[in-house]
């Protein structure tokens, strides 16, 4: 008989201490429509950002804008020089004859 006390004090023990170790579920939550889509444009969106920002950091490595400033430097040197001797010419062909 004792041995059946001792058994029956022993099952309930570790009956109540497995219950202290049950693990809660969590409910997963149901994504709706409009979440499932604002996921998905904020997903898009993110793509299109770091996509053009590494384009952009590609063409920064080229010097593409030294070169245009240098291109107009250059060109704008040019055109004044050639734009004087215009004026100069208009200016003698019809003011020469004083």
């Amino acid at each position: 008989m004792m041995k059946l006390l001792v058994v029956a004090v022993l099952v309930a023990l570790l009956a109540l201490s497995a219950e202290s170790f049950r693990v809660v579920r969590q409910a997963e939550e149901e994504q709706g429509t409009l979440t499932k889509i604002t996921d998905k444009v904020k997903s898009l969106y993110q793509g299109t950002v770091d996509t053009a920002s590494g384009y952009l950091d590609s063409i920064r490595g080229l010097k593409l804008e030294e070169k245009a400033k240098n291109l107009y430097k250059d060109t704008s040197l040019v055109l004044t020089t050639y734009s004087d001797i215009a004026r100069d010419q208009i200016y003698h062909f019809f003011y020469s004859h004083q």
